[in-house]
């Protein structure tokens, strides 16, 4: 029974160890790349010099309103730029990803290999 008792202390002390690893992690990550759709953006335009809202939207196979939200908000933090003009008589918007945008690619990425290499790390 003693040593029952035992695994269920050290059962709770990896339950509390990985909590308090996951608090660390989600507070370190930055949360306007970390969204699903922001991600895919951000990544999009690292691998294209640059990209048209319709390209981006088929390629992520999202809404235009989706774009448009998610692309705002990575504008807003520096991380996308957006240039508005037009090819023949149709309006045409193209985003580029930013030097900010890159490095917060970059940390982010590196973050989220670090939690990776840490978890494999366990011995579960």
């Amino acid at each position: 029974m003693a040593k029952n008792l035992a695994l269920k202390n050290n059962d709770h002390e990896h339950a509390l160890h990985v909590e308090k690893a996951a608090e660390n992690v989600s507070n370190g990550l930055d949360k306007v790349i970390h969204e699903r759709m922001r991600l895919g953006i951000v990544s999009a335009l690292a691998a294209n010099e640059k990209l048209s809202f319709t390209e981006l939207k088929n390629l992520l196979n999202t809404t235009d309103g989706n774009i448009s939200v998610h692309a705002r908000k990575l504008e807003e933090a520096g991380y996308v730029t957006c240039e508005k003009s037009f090819k023949g008589r149709m309006p045409l918007t193209e985003y580029a990803i930013t030097t900010d945008g890159r490095a917060a690619l970059k940390r982010y990425l590196d973050h989220m290999e670090a939690l990776i290499s840490a978890m494999k790390r366990r011995d579960y």
